[in-house]
């Protein structure tokens, strides 16, 4: 009688196992606060559009401010992406005057939102009164709220990349720093679009 064959997996016949894929866990964490933000102003926004069917609805002007500093951030979007570019290029002094650019457009958004909530008050909207104008104040806080975890963000790689530890090599910081504000900016054009198209 012969002997049956005895069949091995190949793994075993001495090919290679295949490399287990792993995930950043920086990347992991600016995807993972991305999916939170989004999840919140999905519920914001549908909550606002049910209050809004129910009634007693006041319109209102939005000021003309909130555009300028809807520019001002797209602008700073700009300059976030040229930082990652001198990263990747090694172009140090470059890095710095994009990210410190991008600072200081993110600071310079902050303070025209403030100024537009000046604007709202003049108009007599304010956080305590018509729901239209209290989710108008929450959507635009709660953007700024995590415009200000960005702009931290946005200080420690300007940091990184003084101490010379961002290169051509080591761009993660930048990436992530990138990915992150770029979401931001996506995220106040979604707001401002749905704010002034649903008054």
């Amino acid at each position: 009688m012969r002997e049956k064959e005895i069949k091995l997996p190949l793994s075993k016949l001495g090919e290679e196992p295949k490399p287990v894929l792993s995930v950043n866990k920086w990347k992991f964490m600016v995807w993972l606060f991305i999916i939170t933000i989004i999840m919140l102003f999905a519920s914001q926004t549908s909550a606002y559009l049910v209050r809004r069917a129910e009634g007693n609805w006041v319109e209102f002007n939005i000021p003309t401010i909130f555009w300028f500093s809807t520019l001002v951030l797209i602008i700073s979007s700009g300059f976030m992406h040229v930082s990652l570019i001198s990263a990747r290029k090694n172009n140090q002094s470059m890095l710095k005057m994009a990210v410190a650019i991008t600072f200081i457009f993110g600071l310079a958004f902050l303070a025209m939102q403030y100024l537009g909530w000046q604007d709202l008050q003049k108009q007599g909207v304010f956080l305590k009164g018509n729901p239209s104008g209290s989710f108008f104040y929450v959507f635009t806080g709660l953007h700024m709220a995590h415009l200000l975890i960005g702009l931290g963000i946005l200080i420690g790689t300007f940091i990184m990349a003084f101490r010379m530890k961002i290169d051509s090599k080591n761009t993660l910081l930048v990436e992530v720093c990138a990915t992150a504000w770029h979401f931001l900016d996506l995220l106040w054009v979604y707001l401002f679009v749905f704010l002034l198209y649903f008054r």
